[in-house]
C-alpha cells in the first residue's frame, strides 16, 4: 500500500508510521540501524526535512512542532526518533551555506544528511577548499545518508588555526556519504538500532562552500528557526528524543500493569496501592518535565522571532531544560523497569528496552551532567564562554 503522508503535517505522518516503528523495534536492534526502508517512509513523511530552510523546499518547523514529532517517533520507537532528530538537526548547515551550494546539496526531498559536530577530523586549508581526513564517532544513521558532515580543526602551513578567543578554528565539513567509509563499532547497550557506528574519510577534497561554523558564521537564513540557538536547537533533539522515550515506558508499564499479578497475589499490578503511587509519581514526573521544556522553548522562540540577539542567560535556561528533561527521562525508564519486576528482565518487554535506551540517551554531551555546571556558572553570574550555549 503507498504512503498517504501530508507534506506538511510531521506530526500526524509520524503518528501514522508510528504502529510500524514499534512492531519493528527489535528487528532494529538485533541489525543494529534503521532499516533502509523505514528510512525512507520516514523521509516521504518529511522527518528528515524538519530543520531544512523553505529556500529549499524544506519545511523549516518551529522548535516546538519539531520537538513534537520527534516525541512522537521517539514514543514509538527510541532509535527510531534518534535518527529522526540527527537527520534533521543536521540539515541545519544548509542554512549557512551559501544559497546556490545549499540548494545543490538540500533540495533533493529524499535527502537524508548525518555526522558528528564533534572536531574529530584535520582539514588542511589549500586556498578554495580544504584537504579533509579523519574519523567521526558516533555517526548516527550514517548508512542511509546522501550527505556527511564531520567536524575538523582547520590547519594552515603546518599550524592550527585560532579563533581571537584563542580556542581552535572548528568548521563542519559536508561531503557525499559515498567518499566515507562506514565502519563497524556500533556494538553498544542502548539505541542499538540508531547505526551509530565510526565513519572515516581520509584526504578528500571539500571547496569551502561546503563548510560552516555554527559558532562564527552568520546564517543566510533569516527565519526565526536560525536565530534559534543552534546548540540549544541540538539538545532539544536529544531531550525530545528522551521525552517520547519515557512516555513509551509510561505507557509500556501501564498495559503490563493491568494484566501482570505478582507470584501469589490475586491482584494486578495495577490494584496494588504502592504500584499505583509510584506510577502517578512517574506520570507527573514526566508531565512536569514536558511542560517545563515547552515553556523554555517558548520562551526562547518570543525572543528568536523578535529583534535582537538572544541573550547568553535565556540559552542557558533552555539548556537547563533539555537536561533536565533528558535526566527525568532516565530516572523514569529505571523506576518503572524496577516496578516491572522479572518479567521487564526479557527481551520480549519494551521495558528492558526503553531502560537501556534512556541511559544511552543521557551519554550526549549535549546534554550531560557538565552542563548544569554551564549553566550554574550563569546562574552565578560569573564570567563563561557561551560560544556552546
Amino acid at each position: 500500500m503507498p504512503d498517504t503522508f501530508t507534506p506538511t503535517d510531521t506530526l500526524s505522518n509520524a503518528c501514522a508510521l508510528s504502529p510500524e516503528l514499534a512492531a519493528r523495534a527489535a528487528e532494529m536492534e538485533e541489525v543494529r540501524r534503521l532499516p533502509a526502508d523505514l528510512a525512507a517512509k520516514m523521509a516521504r513523511a518529511g522527518l528528515f526535512r524538519m530543520v531544512t530552510p523553505k529556500s529549499f523546499g524544506g519545511l523549516e518547523l518551529t522548535p516546538r512542532e519539531i520537538v513534537e514529532a520527534v516525541e512522537a517517533v521517539a514514543t514509538a520507537n527510541a532509535s527510531a526518533g534518534w535518527c529522526a532528530m540527527i537527520g534533521a538537526t543536521t540539515a541545519l548547515n544548509a542554512a549557512y551555506m551559501e544559497p546556490a551550494t545549499a540548494s545543490a546539496i538540500y533540495s533533493d526531498p529524499d535527502i537524508i544528511t548525518g555526522g558528528v559536530f564533534a572536531p574529530m577530523g584535520k582539514a588542511v586549508d589549500q586556498g578554495d577548499h580544504y584537504r579533509v581526513s579523519g574519523r567521526w564517532q558516533w555517526g548516527s544513521g550514517s548508512a542511509n545518508c546522501t550527505w556527511l558532515c564531520g567536524g575538523c580543526t582547520v590547519w594552515e602551513n603546518g599550524e592550527m588555526k585560532r579563533l581571537p578567543s584563542g580556542a581552535p578554528d572548528a568548521r563542519m565539513m559536508v561531503f557525499p556519504a559515498s567518499e566515507a567509509t562506514l565502519l563497524d563499532t556500533w556494538h553498544v547497550m542502548g539505541l542499538k538500532g540508531t547505526g551509530s557506528g565510526d565513519f572515516e574519510v581520509k584526504d578528500i577534497i571539500v571547496p569551502k562552500a561546503q563548510s560552516v561554523s555554527l559558532m562564527v558564521d552568520q546564517p543566510y537564513e533569516t527565519g526565526g528557526l536560525f536565530k534559534f540557538p543552534a546548540f540549544g536547537l541540538l539538545s532539544l533533539g536529544v531531550s525530545s528524543v528522551a521525552l517520547g522515550n519515557a512516555r513509551g515506558a509510561l505507557d509500556a508499564f501501564a498495559a503490563l500493569a493491568t494484566t501482570k499479578k505478582s507470584q501469589g497475589s490475586s491482584k494486578t499490578l495495577a490494584e496494588r496501592q504502592t504500584m499505583q503511587a509510584d506510577f502517578a509519581k512517574c506520570e507527573a514526573a514526566w508531565r512536569a518535565a514536558r511542560a517545563y521544556l515547552f515553556d523554555e522553548i517558548d520562551q526562547t522562540w518570543a525572543v528568536a522571532t523578535g529583534e535582537g540577539a538572544i541573550p547568553m542567560e535565556r540559552r542557558a535556561a533552555l539548556r537547563m531544560a533539555c537536561t533536565h528533561m533528558t535526566r527525568t527521562g532516565a530516572d523514569i525508564c529505571r523506576t518503572l523497569y524496577d516496578l516491572g519486576g522479572g518479567a521487564a528482565l526479557f527481551e520480549s518487554s519494551d521495558l528492558q528496552r526503553r531502560f537501556r535506551d534512556s541511559h544511552a540517551i543521557t551519554q550526549h554531551i549535549v546534554t550531560a551532567p557538565s552542563t548544569w555546571e554551564l549553566t550554574g556558572r550563569i546562574l552565578f553570574g560569573l564570567p563563561t564562554d557561551g560560544g556552546m550555549v
